[in-house]
């Protein structure tokens, strides 16, 4: 059977002050009426229901996440003790799956992207199951057509095309020739030039028992401590043990610990829109500006303002004047005030409020 596994441990920094160590990007409402992690479970809609739903998380936010989840069951948060990066938290996941369905097939996504539509994301992903399903052994991934050379990606380089009758659909599907590391700009626009690679959307569809095998040829140290932690699942030993082992693994990223190495390895073109969401801009990028290019969510009267992000999470006033490409964003604690170009600047921000000791601000 098809299960999801949504990946919900990130901090989130560059949406300070609105992104806060107990609150981060995916427990809140930057895109609509539903938090980004509340969405990302909808958008499953009847393509993996409620009960083959896991969500991997750190601990300290298992408790707000299945607030905002009320529809999953207990079972269904999976808290990590520590940050060990993702092919520690896929290869957990994964064998808390497989004790339940041997032959578990696993669509695993960050919890705050937003992709449009449902109905084709569900297509889509019904579409990779059915490729995993023809060949067990295989891994799908889906890439995103770039549309300018961006550095804070990882690319996908295309091989050769897989043949309709393969593929089972009527998507594009091509084996993955390599994975390539987030790129300079120079190197970016060759990417772009050549149009044979896809941004890497991080998102896969492979079976839970491919991936364990993956990790236990490439990564034994940390499939020993996984497989140490898998067999108390359901004891009263497991909380300890996984405290334990999972503390003594060295994180990393599961591109790093087995998509480099992988072969059978295929790559879908996203039929539907995606956005990573990772930074204020993006939100001007998704949200319809008005007629002066300001991105608003507060109680704003601006004079002479352009392409400007406002946002304000209370009732309070916000007046600005002859503002050009900047970011405002209100918080009763806090408030930040950058030009859009220097944003990325923001984790900084997050660095010296530690150094400083001001943790009532993170």
């Amino acid at each position: 059977m098809l299960h999801a596994v949504i990946m919900a441990g990130g901090a989130g920094t560059r949406f300070w002050p609105e992104s806060r160590t107990d609150r981060p990007k995916q427990l809140l409402r930057l895109t609509g009426d539903e938090t980004m992690i509340q969405r990302t479970v909808a958008r499953l809609g009847s393509a993996v229901p409620p009960e083959r739903v896991l969500i991997l998380t750190n601990a300290r936010l298992a408790e707000p996440i299945a607030e905002q989840l009320p529809q999953l069951p207990a079972s269904a948060i999976l808290a990590e003790p520590c940050k060990r990066d993702t092919a520690p938290c896929i290869g957990l996941a994964a064998f808390h799956l497989a004790r339940l369905d041997r032959d578990a097939t696993m669509a695993v996504m960050p919890s705050d992207h937003v992709i449009q539509t449902d109905e084709v994301f569900q297509q889509a992903i019904q579409a990779a199951h059915k490729l995993v399903e023809g060949q067990p052994q295989r891994i799908v991934t889906f890439g995103i057509r770039p549309t300018y050379p961006a550095e804070s990606f990882g690319y996908i380089e295309c091989g050769r095309s897989v043949p309709p009758a393969q593929a089972a659909s009527e998507l594009k599907i091509y084996e993955v020739a390599r994975f390539r590391e987030k790129p300079p700009a120079s190197l970016a626009r060759e990417f772009i030039a050549a149009g044979s690679f896809y941004w890497n959307s991080g998102i896969f569809v492979w079976k839970a028992q491919t991936i364990l095998d993956a990790l236990a040829r490439h990564e034994p140290p940390m499939y020993e401590h996984l497989a140490t932690i898998a067999a108390t699942i359901g004891t009263p030993h497991y909380q300890a043990t996984l405290d334990r082992e999972f503390a003594a693994i060295q994180g990393k990223s599961i591109d790093y610990a087995v998509m480099e190495h992988a072969r059978d390895v295929l790559v879908v073109e996203a039929p539907f829109e995606w956005d990573d969401v990772g930074s204020w801009q993006a939100i001007a990028r998704i949200q319809r500006p008005d007629e002066h290019g300001n991105t608003v969510a507060a109680k704003h009267l601006g004079l002479n303002t352009t392409g400007t992000l406002i946002r304000s999470s209370d009732d309070h006033l916000i007046v600005t004047l002859g503002l050009t490409d900047c970011i405002v964003v209100h918080t009763p604690d806090a408030t930040l005030i950058a030009r859009n170009q220097d944003e990325e600047s923001i984790r900084q921000v997050v660095k010296l409020l530690e150094e400083r000791g001001w943790r009532e601000y993170l």
